[in-house]
């Protein structure tokens, strides 16, 4: 099972994604990459996922073009921009599906309401991932 997760910048909530992704079930392959990658992953989004046990420190921001032409069960954008303005798969894609997030990146405020935005769009990020896992991807594991 092989999925890969895109955002416009691939800092933030693509990131999260993949890290929750892939500690749902070791046996899945999963990538990130972004349409317009950051120069680093967001340390926000890192502190977050750490705080739920999951270590996103050592992801870097890639660009999509790596992976283009390469075949996918499931490629999943994340956010708006990416899911305008993601790029033809010249490879073989079996679902191509969107679960948009707001990005908490752009929140304006004190810490403490950026951070709060930060754990909500985890949160939600989490329940919306693991309820593809449990739909979608752990039937297919079992055949």
């Amino acid at each position: 099972m092989k999925i890969l997760i895109l955002c416009t910048g691939n800092s933030c909530r693509s990131q999260m994604a993949h890290g929750f992704l892939q500690s749902f079930d070791h046996r899945i392959l999963v990538f990130s990459a972004g349409t317009q990658p950051a120069g680093q992953i967001n340390a926000q989004a890192v502190a977050v996922m750490q705080e739920v046990g999951i270590d996103i420190s050592h992801h870097l921001p890639v660009h999509v073009n790596q992976y283009l032409g390469e075949a996918w069960d499931f490629v999943i954008t994340v956010c708006g921009g990416a899911n305008e303005s993601c790029p033809v798969f010249i490879g073989k894609v079996q679902q191509r599906l969107h679960f948009g997030f707001a990005d908490p990146s752009q929140e304006q405020g004190p810490p403490e309401h950026v951070m709060q935005a930060f754990h909500q769009v985890r949160d939600a990020i989490k329940a919306r991932f693991y309820a593809f896992y449990c739909e979608q991807i752990e039937p297919l594991l079992r055949k």
